[in-house]
């Protein structure tokens, strides 16, 4: 049985998981198995998440080396959004990227481990958050593309970090008293004017509730 990607859904600020198996065709509720014991058996075989080919190793959360090295899922703007070339019709798969990259993208802030700071396609939220296991997020900027939302990333990283410390991440119990508001002001006060043009006036602070 081939695992998927967990599938997250929020109902009134609380996370619920799903664990879906062989192409989504079974799904377990995971928050109603929460203190029941769960066994994975691991069969030894690995298979590309893009191509589904058998392989015996695996590249970068599941790809084999033909995709890893040719995929646009895994050009290195994906990692480094300020590498993207997508507004200027350029990338491993045009179609591709300008259907995902050439696409409104957002900056913005979340409580992790810490304050960090990250970037994600508009139509992403607030699943990129829910990935990142955030308990509390903020919008600071809304961008046409990719390439642009990367270069204020990159300015804000002077300030603020874009790793999670997800050892401390799992050891919090309780989100801390920390107003994203406040942090939001600080961080545009940061920015350079050039990137002011895409400040959102109007985001204001999401929360979220995970079961643990």
């Amino acid at each position: 049985m081939i695992l998927n990607k967990l599938k997250s859904d929020i109902n009134n600020h609380h996370v619920y998981y799903t664990l879906q198996c062989l192409n989504n065709e079974i799904s377990y509720d995971l928050n109603h198995s929460i203190g029941h014991k769960l066994t994975l058996s691991y069969s030894q075989n690995i298979y590309c998440v893009n191509c589904g080919k058998k392989t015996k190793k695996s590249f970068m959360n599941g790809f084999c080396y033909t995709c890893f090295i040719s995929s646009p899922l895994t050009s290195p703007c994906i990692l480094k959004p300020e590498l993207c070339r997508a507004h200027h019709q350029e990338g491993r798969d045009i179609e591709w990227e300008t259907k995902h990259h050439n696409q409104p993208h957002v900056v913005y802030l979340a409580f992790t481990s810490h304050i960090k700071v990250g970037v994600t396609r508009l139509t992403q939220i607030p699943t990129r958050w829910v990935d990142q296991g955030a308990t509390k997020t903020i919008i600071i900027a809304n961008t046409p593309n990719r390439y642009l939302a990367g270069c204020i990333e990159v300015y804000l990283k002077e300030f603020f970090s874009d790793k999670t410390a997800w050892q401390a991440m799992l050891k919090q119990s309780n989100s801390p008293s920390i107003c994203m508001d406040s942090v939001k002001q600080e961080a545009i006060g940061y920015l350079s004017p050039d990137y002011l043009d895409y400040i959102d006036d109007r985001s204001c602070e999401q929360i979220f509730y995970y079961p643990i």
